[in-house]
């Protein structure tokens, strides 16, 4: 019990700002371990959403707290992931040359078409969310920061790492196994299901199936995924969850 408990831990200081796991010992074991809980990680963030936008519902008018809500996701998470967005569109515009484009994503700079992708992602994921009914605005915050975290560990799981000089998504996505994969599985299906009854199996299907073309892009684009892949896709799938919740419930 100790052990996962320390392991939840670690993967919250990896994803957060919060310092929770200054006793815990880092280690590539028990990286590995932490990110079957990865997807655990973005329900707990998902529920400080809630609870924010319970707090603040009274007080704000909705499109302001809309916006206020994605603003604490992204000083919670330090932004790690929206930094990857920026490197890996960077790259890809770059160049088609494989090698060329994971020579600008490893530039700290950030070019013209990657403030571009940031601020489109930003804004479509300010809308679909803003857009999504009331009644399912809290399964929304609980599942948008879930599914995103649970596509890290599947590209892990699935994907190769490229940089032949490592790096430090090189830990997770060598060594991240089928009991990694399983336990994030099991993490999202049982938030789809609960959140979303019926609809939820409909919703996880398309998440796999969005995950899977994801992976086979940067495999054939590529030829695997670094650090920067998996936080953008993260942020990628964050938009795609909004989207799906927004098509099946507007109507």
């Amino acid at each position: 019990m100790k052990q996962r408990w320390d392991d939840l831990r670690a993967a919250v200081a990896f994803l957060t700002i919060f310092p929770v796991a200054e006793t815990v010992t880092f280690d590539d074991r028990r990286l590995v371990r932490s990110m079957g809980l990865f997807p655990a990680v973005g329900l707990l963030l998902g529920l400080g959403l809630v609870i924010s936008n319970w707090l603040l519902t009274p007080l704000l008018p909705r499109a302001v707290l809309d916006g206020l809500l994605l603003l604490l996701l992204i000083l919670a998470t330090g932004a790690l992931h929206l930094d990857g967005v920026a490197d890996l569109i960077d790259g890809l515009a770059g160049s088609r040359d494989r090698e060329t484009s994971l020579r600008i994503m490893k530039d700290s700079r950030v070019g013209a078409m990657g403030v571009v992708a940031l601020v489109m992602l930003l804004l479509l994921k300010y809308l679909s969310l803003y857009q999504i009914p009331l009644e399912q605005k809290n399964a929304a915050l609980l599942l948008m920061p879930t599914a995103g975290r649970w596509c890290q560990v599947f590209l892990s799981r699935c994907s190769t790492y490229i940089r032949a000089e490592g790096g430090t998504g090189s830990v997770f996505v060598d060594r991240v196994g089928n009991a990694e994969l399983l336990r994030a599985s099991v993490t999202i299906l049982l938030a789809v299901l609960l959140l979303f009854t019926f609809k939820g199996l409909l919703l996880a299907v398309l998440l796999l199936l969005f995950a899977a073309l994801l992976m086979h892009y940067f495999e054939r684009r590529l030829g695997g995924v670094t650090g920067d892949v998996l936080g953008a896709a993260s942020e990628i799938v964050e938009v795609f969850t909004l989207l799906l919740i927004l098509a099946l419930y507007r109507g």
